[in-house]
């Protein structure tokens, strides 16, 4: 690739960054308030509310951006980058498109988007433990029980695509695609979403951030744009789950559209799972701790070796 090329790239994948998290931000404001019946969100700016996102960015810059005495403070100001960071790298790798629609194909592409999905865990245990708080050091806590519990799900669903596919790279996976997956790939695909909601500690999974119990997790003492960029962190983690979901259970760019149109088909299926994100929130009540662990270990690792097998018989059938 040339030095134009590269830039383009690089230029693309920064712009879906910076848009489709807050594309995610300003739908779930519009779907809760239908769903709720909700009136504020539907007001700031006139039509629909339309500016309701904008008012939400002026609110957080005008906001004090405070450092607790007796924290970390290198440390306590590093950690939302931290979080956020990763999911920009994850978006280099997903391929939007046929015909070299990605930013880089990475030949291991599978474990190179789970191993950096997993370092944006650290950005949210950074500020729990940098806070010196203890009700944001225990939300800290939970988080990385809970990343432990929802990590071996997510990776055995994953795992169950690649022996099907025959491959780690992610575009190969849709090279090799057949409609005929989606069936038995069902539960692989529920498991792989469901755990990655909880990665993000999304409802009904935010045991760790249940404002209810511990203020707000490892976040308690955040405030201003950095507070911001934790909730940015969110809902670029939305987008690239969504977009994963889609790629490896649900055939990505491959639709009924044309393949010069697959970018359009691939948006469509990211948005859908994302709406769906956005629902379990309005629709679901939240899980204590102890159910969430529960839930991991007795439901979705079980189904995802299930998965697994199931996807062995049908490989050596087919051979």
């Amino acid at each position: 690739m040339d030095l134009l090329d590269v830039t383009l790239r690089v230029v693309a994948v920064l712009a879906a960054f910076l848009v489709l998290p807050l594309l995610v931000g300003q739908a779930e404001h519009k779907v809760m308030a239908h769903m709720q019946g909700r009136v504020g969100p539907m007001h700031a700016g006139g039509f629909h509310g339309w500016a309701q996102l904008v008012a939400d960015g002026v609110k957080f810059a005008q906001k004090e951006d405070t450092v607790p005495t007796g924290a970390d403070r290198r440390i306590f100001q590093l950690a939302p980058a931290v979080a956020l960071v990763p999911y920009c790298v994850v978006l280099v790798a997903i391929p939007l498109g046929p015909g070299g629609l990605v930013g880089q194909v990475v030949d291991a592409g599978v474990f190179f988007v789970l191993a950096v999905l997993g370092i944006g865990i650290l950005g949210q245990l950074m500020g729990g433990w940098a806070s010196n708080n203890k009700y944001s050091m225990l939300g800290g806590m939970r988080t990385a029980a809970q990343l432990m519990a929802y990590e071996l799900p997510l990776i055995l669903a994953a795992a169950s695509v690649v022996m099907a596919a025959g491959t780690l790279s992610l575009t190969g996976i849709l090279d090799g695609f057949q409609w005929w997956w989606v069936p038995w790939q069902l539960v692989g695909a529920f498991v792989f979403f469901t755990a990655g909601i909880a990665e993000l500690h999304r409802p009904p999974f935010d045991a760790p951030i249940a404002p209810e119990e511990i203020v707000f997790g490892a976040f308690t003492e955040y405030s201003g744009l950095r507070f911001a960029l934790f909730l940015l962190a969110e809902y670029a983690g939305i987008v690239v789950i969504s977009a994963l979901t889609a790629v490896l259970f649900f055939g990505g760019w491959h639709g009924p559209l044309p393949d010069q149109l697959g970018w359009l088909w691939m948006l469509l299926k990211t948005a859908a799972l994302c709406f769906l994100v956005i629902w379990a929130r309005v629709a679901w009540p939240r899980l204590r701790a102890d159910q969430i662990q529960k839930f991991a270990w007795t439901v979705l690792v079980p189904l995802a070796l299930a998965q697994i097998a199931l996807t062995g018989v049908v490989k050596v059938v087919i051979s």
